[in-house]
């Protein structure tokens, strides 16, 4: 536990209270089911009368297992343009294809995007590298299949927040990697990239706010086992762990200021501008884990998700360049 005064934004705190219970801290392995029959969010409540259309696809896997996306497109949709590859938070542990994608359905309607979310599967069901495997295989379906979705290949944006931000950025890791496709830009919210827990801000939240270093530890482990916080693991898996963050597409990362994730982002936006590429990073003052998604109409989170979309507005300006 903290022995140092929060100073959280008092429209946040004045919630916290309420979300005892709701909200993972302190969380063990024995508590993830009652979690994640909280983190059940479905189909209608994300779309609900928007004018979009939203299709599931069984595609294949890591190692040929079938898993499904989803595609949130404006309805009357036929121009190729932007496209936004989602995938979820919930630690790695918990969530489903349509947590935290209602600004698909936003973007879809503002930017004519095509936006496509993943059910990967989920630890410790399904341990490293099955992951961020399935979001990699997810990608490659749906830049295979540009033409048939209707958007542009060259202005393809990946997103994820919390457990899907680890996840967005060891997909890119791969994408770079593996010459897979050409993404105009990463988009990292809350991200949770560091398998150590090391940091200041690591050891500071246990028992605080949301998301605590106890929550994290049980997460991780669900994820690598044995392997957590030891020589051998992944960076695809903890991008924290890339030692080369050269050749990644533009980035933006933000993060809490009062929460677990806060100094392993801006350590990897810091790697990402040491390494001569593109970040754009905002750590949010008074905020805790995930109040973009929590409190959305509070003046800090108000503040966070037009900044967000006016990075994407400006990425969806560009195209990618070619590949070499």
């Amino acid at each position: 536990m903290s022995t140092h005064p929060i100073d959280f934004d008092p429209q946040l705190a004045a919630l916290l209270p309420a979300l005892e219970g709701y909200v993972p801290r302190k969380m063990t392995l024995e508590q993830l089911e009652h979690f994640r029959g909280l983190s059940r969010v479905t189909r209608e409540d994300l779309i609900g009368d928007a004018k979009v259309h939203c299709v599931d696809y069984s595609i294949p896997g890591y190692q040929g297992a079938e898993i499904t996306v989803s595609v949130i497109a404006r309805q009357g949709h036929s121009v190729p343009g932007p496209a936004v590859y989602h995938i979820h938070g919930g630690g790695m542990v918990m969530g489903t294809r349509f947590a935290g994608a209602k600004p698909l359905v936003d973007w879809a309607l503002r930017h004519d995007a095509v936006c496509v979310t993943v059910e990967y599967r989920l630890a410790p069901e399904h341990p490293a590298p099955t992951l961020v495997e399935d979001c990699y295989a997810g990608l490659l379906w749906m830049a295979a299949n540009a033409d048939r979705l209707r958007f542009d290949p060259n202005q393809l944006v990946i997103f994820g927040g919390s457990g899907g931000g680890g996840l967005a950025a060891g997909t890119t890791l791969l994408a770079r990697d593996r010459q897979g496709p050409k993404l105009l830009g990463q988009l990292l919210q809350c991200p949770m990239l560091d398998d150590r827990n090391e940091t200041e801000s690591a050891r500071r939240f246990d028992g605080v706010g949301v998301w605590d270093r106890t929550s994290n530890l049980t997460a991780w482990r669900a994820v690598l086992g044995e392997r957590c916080g030891g020589p051998d693991v992944s960076p695809y898996s903890a991008p924290a762990r890339a030692t080369d963050l050269r050749g990644l597409p533009p980035t933006f990362i933000d993060v809490a200021a009062g929460e677990t994730f806060r100094d392993e982002a801006v350590a990897y936006a810091r790697g990402i501008l040491d390494a001569g590429g593109e970040c754009e990073l905002h750590v949010w003052g008074g905020a805790f884990h995930g109040f973009y998604d929590i409190a959305p109409q509070s003046d800090v989170a108000r503040a966070c998700i037009s900044t967000r979309d006016a990075w994407l507005g400006r990425m969806f300006a560009r195209r990618a360049p070619p590949a070499p």
